[in-house]
């Protein structure tokens, strides 16, 4: 199977091309990021994937764009992908999201997923015995950041969804409900992780993550 590489715009097809130039209008660049490049090893997937980071991530909604990207960054943390997570670091930051709050997002996710390993093991293991004990382990990250409440808990919706800890999204949705955010809000959320998910996914299946 020949190498699967970055499609630099002068190789690019027709379908290619057309999806590079709405790039370069909506991000107002004149060089394509590589992300992009990669995704375009499959046209049909680099044109919804864009359309979709454009949408849900780059669109305010009830949401604004600062708070999805940021879910985007947990997001790319969580996956591992060293790719994205450059370009949205960048990207944000000339968003004026500083290096910072970056960081800061990158700890709330892990320390979210640790949760997630201990409540998901709880919710399948079969028994109810491990709900006695004591969970143990510490979470000061969660009030110790600059990231505001909202944030932070739509961050840990995200990351407990893709995680797979039912206990824990169910948790962190009725906490986001009693911060006063809506269900409209959560859902977009939930919107920008999942094209997150859908990036970092196609990147690490070519071996490019």
């Amino acid at each position: 199977m020949p190498a699967i590489a970055p499609i630099h715009p002068d190789q690019a097809s027709e379908k290619v091309a057309q999806v590079y130039e709405r790039i370069r209008e909506v991000l107002q660049v004149t060089e394509i990021p590589e992300v992009f490049q990669w995704c375009a090893n499959v046209p049909a997937f680099l044109h919804d994937f864009f359309m979709n980071f454009r949408k849900f991530v780059l669109s305010e909604g009830k949401l604004d764009e600062k708070t999805k990207l940021l879910v985007a960054v947990a997001v790319a943390g969580q996956a591992g992908s060293a790719r994205w997570l450059h370009y949205l670091e960048t990207f944000a930051e000339k968003r004026g999201i500083s290096s910072e709050e970056i960081a800061e997002t990158l700890a709330i996710g892990a320390t979210n997923s640790m949760y997630n390993v201990l409540f998901k093991f709880r919710d399948i293991s079969g028994s109810d015995v491990f709900n006695g004990m004591s969970v143990g382990l510490r979470a000061h990250t969660f009030q110790s950041t600059s990231l505001s409440d909202k944030t932070i808990e739509l961050i840990n919706i995200s990351l407990s969804d893709i995680n797979g800890c039912k206990p824990c999204t169910a948790a962190h949705v009725e906490k986001a409900r009693n911060l006063g955010i809506s269900d409209e809000a959560i859902y977009e959320a939930i919107q920008a992780a999942a094209t997150m998910i859908a990036g970092t996914q196609f990147l690490r299946s070519i071996g490019a993550n």
